[in-house]
């Protein structure tokens, strides 16, 4: 026997196998990186925050042999960190330790860190993890591109995402400000497109992308977006997994080379109501077996199959609006001429619509979904995607005309823009019950509801502004 049959967890399948990484890729990173004394293991909960433990360079071997038994609450959490008793995943089921192992190529070094630290990212084992394998985002995700793949369909994406650098230091009056330029300055501007503005976070940008080289991370094109001190970098398409693993680690990477410069990456959705939002806007098309294009087209609007799979999504997100707005301040993002969408539309080459068709030679022909805040979790909001492209193609749906023009004026159908709407939509929906499963949707309705009613038992600033003295 060879070692990858030796030294497979136990209850494993062959199939099981494939989702993990081998215990040599851990020797082979040990070996050509002889100065790392930390690893950072973490797993993705459903609201996108990762958590995890700290261990030492020599449990690494370990942990690929035979897994890390990690507890079932870590799954069920609200995004303050705190247990939510009705996930069913803490005190029915004694708080249970589920067994994850780690993602192949997950395996990365972290350059900003002080003590020579490397991150491996591990996921639910179908079967050891239980009961918190369903609850796990990226298990989701799989589940999902499965059965589009075992139709004929292999999902294609990528992520761009927004985000705010700010300083570590709020302003005067306690709120939040944009990073100091690398001349001393404060950004005021918009300057979106400001070649300026990039040339003055070029320290950040260059440690940036040195990490994401070092740690496969394809990051391409750098824009100042629509506010001051409001980035986007673009990451290049690949499978729909991989893809979302990148977009989950590359997060993540933002953060820390940001706070190496004494800086915060904010991927809030709307952290200031005067100027634009943050979004993270996903790319999807559909290829064959051979990676053919099955959206191509000479025509702009794309093939019949990329018609359906708009009509899918459009048919599905309101019941999947949750996932790609997951809490009470992704709602806020949602404003006419802000160019965060506000309706149930399509468009080709449209920014004023909610599913952009970009243009572009036939074989890039593919969907731009742009309702996502920055603050959804990639691997749930590519899940919603794809089951609705999925339900399109499956029903046959048709889309109805593109929006031409000013897509905000020709509104019909608008979005919710409250947080209770989108989390009862998403508890009404028999087809979500299909797409993602009952137990998923247990535990993540679950997190939500607690969340939702923490967040609407405090009392603030913004209610003595308003009732202290005219209630």
């Amino acid at each position: 026997m060879g070692r990858a049959d030796t030294e497979r967890p136990t209850g494993a399948s062959e199939c099981d196998m494939t989702t993990f990484a081998p215990v040599q890729e851990a020797l082979d990173f040990l070996a050509h990186n002889p100065d790392i004394e930390l690893i950072e293991l973490f797993i993705l909960d459903a609201n996108g925050v990762p958590r995890g433990k700290l261990l030492h360079r020599e449990e690494l071997r370990a942990l690929y042999q035979s897994g890390r038994p990690l507890p079932s609450t870590m799954l069920g959490l609200s995004i303050q960190g705190e247990d939510v008793e009705d996930s069913g995943l803490v005190w029915e089921v004694g708080d249970i330790d589920c067994r994850a192992y780690p993602l192949p190529g997950s395996l990365v070094r972290l350059p900003w860190r002080q003590i020579p630290t490397a991150a491996v990212q591990v996921s639910m084992h179908p079967s050891e993890g239980l009961p918190a394998t369903p609850a796990d985002p990226r298990q989701l995700l799989v589940r999902v591109i499965e059965q589009l793949e075992a139709d004929g369909y292999h999902p294609v994406m990528a992520c761009e995402l927004e985000f705010y650098l700010l300083d570590q230091k709020r302003d005067a009056q306690g709120r939040p400000q944009p990073a100091l330029d690398a001349d001393g300055g404060r950004p005021r501007q918009t300057q979106v497109y400001g070649l300026r503005e990039l040339e003055q976070i070029e320290p950040f940008l260059r440690d940036l992308y040195a990490a994401c080289k070092a740690q496969g991370i394809p990051a391409r094109t750098a824009i100042s977006e629509y506010a001051p001190g409001q980035v986007e970098i673009t990451l290049e398409h690949g499978p729909a997994l991989a893809a979302m693993d990148q977009a989950v680690r590359y997060k993540r990477l933002v953060k820390g080379v940001a706070h190496a410069h004494g800086m915060q990456a904010c991927f809030m959705a709307k952290p200031f109501a005067e100027i634009a939002g943050t979004g993270m806007h996903m790319h999807v098309s559909l290829a064959d077996a051979d990676g053919a294009n099955l959206f191509a087209s000479e025509d702009p609007a794309g093939t019949p199959l990329l018609r359906q799979a708009v009509g899918g999504m459009l048919a599905s997100l309101l019941d999947s609006l949750l996932l790609f707005c997951p809490n009470a301040n992704s709602y806020r993002r949602f404003q006419a001429n802000s160019y965060a969408p506000l309706a149930l539309s399509w468009g080709v080459d449209n920014r004023t619509v909610s599913l952009r068709v970009p243009g572009g030679p036939a074989p890039t022909r593919h969907v731009e979904h742009r309702i996502c805040g920055a603050d959804a979790n990639p691997y749930l909001a590519a899940a919603a995607i794809l089951a609705g492209i999925h339900r399109g193609i499956r029903e046959g749906l048709d889309p109805g005309e593109p929006v031409q023009g000013n897509g905000y004026a020709q509104a019909k159908e608008l979005l919710p823009t409250d947080w209770l709407t989108s989390i009862q939509a998403l508890e009404r929906s028999g087809w979500a019950r299909d797409a993602f499963g009952a137990e998923f949707l247990k535990v993540f309705l679950a997190v939500k509801r607690a969340e939702y009613r923490q967040f609407m038992g405090e009392v603030g600033e913004q209610d003595w502004r308003w009732y202290l003295s005219n209630a």
